[in-house]
């Protein structure tokens, strides 16, 4: 009985190897895919709706966005051509943290500060619904949106810098 747990045993760690020997040759040639310039579009560590989405641009059904940053700098994002706003700040979010990833290592950004204060625009046209089809603002495939700071008019109210000063006002009033 000892002898056949052992044996078990050993081919478990026989597995295990052979698992850990096929994940790094994969790993290998997944690295030397990904530095091939044909490739250079492809995120270092992409998942599948990656390739997906990079699929579909070469077969037409995706766009392909350029997004110009306030410091004058421009990088480009692949959506399918049915994306929302919501989308494209998914993949601007994704694509700038594998940036900083890659020139700084781990670096917090916060997004909600981000997207508190700037607002994306396509041909001066502030981009505020983020349920709405980036084709329902006229962005095609090529097409190039910016970042904008966000302000907003007193009439819509719906969002007001001065409410933290008003929160804290009103409990000096208290005290």
């Amino acid at each position: 009985m000892m002898m056949e747990s052992s044996a078990t045993k050993e081919e478990e760690v026989g597995s295990y190897n052979s698992n850990n020997v096929q994940r790094a040759k994969l790993h290998s040639t997944l690295a030397a895919l990904l530095d091939d310039p044909i490739l250079a579009d492809v995120p270092k560590k992409p998942t599948l709706s990656d390739v997906d989405t990079l699929i579909s641009l070469e077969m037409g059904s995706a766009m392909r966005i350029s997004v110009l940053k306030l410091d004058g700098t421009s990088f480009d994002v692949a959506l399918m051509n049915l994306a929302t706003l919501k989308d494209l700040k998914l993949a601007i979010k994704r694509k700038v943290n594998d940036m900083e990833q890659s020139k700084m290592g781990h670096r917090h950004i916060s997004w909600k500060h981000i997207w508190t204060d700037f607002c994306l625009s396509h041909r001066n046209q502030k981009l505020l619904d983020d349920n709405s089809r980036l084709q329902d603002f006229g962005i095609r495939n090529n097409s190039q949106v910016q970042f904008v700071p966000y302000i907003v008019s007193k009439s819509s109210r719906k969002h007001s810098k001065r409410r933290r000063h008003r929160f804290f006002h009103g409990l000096n009033q208290r005290a």
